[in-house]
């Protein structure tokens, strides 16, 4: 796991300069790829799935995913989606490969 104290000391984020503590990436990630998941009908439909991270995230504030289908071909969807928090883009280009079921 990651252990940087970043993640899970709000004093010690906040004495290097950020207002609290952080998400930690792949955690922002897996959000992302449930959010597809769930769209999609289950997480045996996610066949590929990468983000660029544009920003922190925050615990115990909402992540909202968006995405739009972009390609339909073969019986398998190819998804440009963000994820925003608080109105913030933390995660952009995120692009998922979805099959249907």
């Amino acid at each position: 796991g990651d252990f940087n104290p970043i993640h899970i000391d709000e004093g010690f984020a906040k004495q290097v300069g950020l207002p609290g503590r952080i998400l930690h990436g792949l955690w922002t990630m897996a959000q992302v790829a449930r959010a597809h998941t769930e769209a999609a009908g289950g997480p045996q439909a996610l066949e590929r799935l990468s983000v660029q991270f544009r920003g922190m995230g925050r615990m115990g504030e909402e992540i909202v995913v968006s995405g739009t289908v972009r390609e339909l071909q073969d019986g398998v969807a190819v998804v440009d989606s963000e994820a925003e928090q608080s109105g913030q883009r933390i995660v952009r280009r995120a692009v998922a490969e979805l099959r249907a079921g």
